[in-house]
């Protein structure tokens, strides 16, 4: 079977590529032009053939396209983000949620049955506001991610620039509410999330650790439980000052990987074999604290963006936004280990989504 995998970047493009999985192969497919960096992507909820993208600009702008099924897009929308610099999206029921990275601004907007999908004139925006002590990063709010509790209707937003992840919740008038966030140590500049069990993990992006947090439903706040480095032997100085972490994925459980791990990229590793993506276990009961397993030289620079994909979650595709293209891995070893299988060369690719 092959696979179709739409692929942001940091151009004015975005990709459509095929993997071959059998005689494992990546190859380009089609281009379609969008505007300055369409790094975040994310399907309609209903119709998988509808993607909506995010404009990283200072008037931002969220781009509506349509897929044919050979895999080529068409632009048929835009309307305004919000906000500046929209840089993570996410679809969910009947609602297009924004998080606008420099402008701090969490941004509604309802999903509509015509093109271009969208009711603009219908926006609903959550001002954020705070700081931290890196005053190049941390010099305002800067909403990083936007993604929904796997079991609850709590949507999570880690701010970058406030240290904190706010949890909100829609209220009966269908406007969302912050209800209450999870804090860090000042300067760690959570930019991810992921959940497993009862428990939320953060990439902190400034510090390059991965913590966590106990997490019960509101109004029972969070408790830490560990924080660890995202590398096993970081780089010495002054290399070590530019390490940033990116991505933090835990793909659920399946017949052929039933062991839950932790993937999380590393960027500007000064190696010349790239940067790495580390992997760790879970905490559980038997093992209150989060594990290293293994580190994997990916051969990718700046390796922002990556996302699990196939049967069984079985192929993670990555990218190098500084080099390296595109690459996709094999689970091996249980989970525990990845083996390269395919690569393209794409410029400056930042995000991913599997059709």
């Amino acid at each position: 079977m092959v696979h179709r995998i739409l692929v942001a970047s940091y151009t004015n493009e975005i990709y459509t590529v095929e993997f071959e999985p059998e005689a494992p192969s990546l190859k380009l497919v089609s281009t379609v032009t969008v505007g300055h960096h369409p790094s975040w992507i994310t399907a309609h909820p209903k119709d998988r053939s509808i993607v909506f993208t995010g404009v990283e600009q200072a008037e931002g702008k969220i781009a509506v396209l349509k897929y044919d099924e050979a895999g080529h897009g068409t632009v048929i929308g835009e309307i305004p983000s919000g906000g500046a610099d929209p840089c993570s999206l996410l679809a969910l029921g009947d609602e297009l949620l924004i998080g606008n990275y420099s402008s701090g601004t969490f941004v509604a907007v309802p999903l509509a049955a015509e093109p271009p999908h969208l009711l603009a004139d219908k926006t609903s925006t959550v001002q954020f506001s705070g700081t931290g002590p890196n005053k190049e990063r941390q010099e305002a709010s800067h909403p990083h991610q936007v993604i929904r509790h796997p079991t609850r209707d709590e949507v999570l937003v880690p701010d970058l620039g406030a240290d904190k992840t706010r949890r909100l919740v829609r209220e009966a008038d269908g406007k969302w509410v912050e209800k209450g966030a999870v804090s860090y140590k000042a300067g760690s500049g959570p930019r991810h999330v992921a959940f497993h069990e009862d428990v939320l993990y953060t990439v902190l992006e400034l510090t390059s650790e991965v913590s966590a947090h106990r997490f019960p439903p509101l109004p029972s706040e969070p408790t830490l439980l560990d924080t660890v480095s995202t590398m096993r032997e970081p780089p010495p100085p002054p290399d070590s000052a530019y390490m940033l972490a990116a991505e933090i994925l835990i793909p659920p459980p399946t017949a052929s990987f039933p062991t839950p791990y932790i993937f999380v990229s590393n960027r500007n590793d000064p190696s010349p074999e790239g940067d790495t993506i580390a992997i760790f276990s879970p905490v559980s009961g038997d093992a209150p604290k989060i594990g290293y397993v293994a580190e994997v030289r990916s051969g990718l620079k700046h390796l922002r963006g990556m996302e699990f994909g196939g049967p069984d979650g079985r192929w993670l595709i990555a990218g190098g936004v500084h080099g390296g293209g595109v690459k996709v891995f094999e689970r091996v070893d249980g989970g525990k280990g990845l083996k390269e299988v395919a690569a393209l060369e794409l410029a400056a690719p930042t995000g991913f989504l599997w059709l």
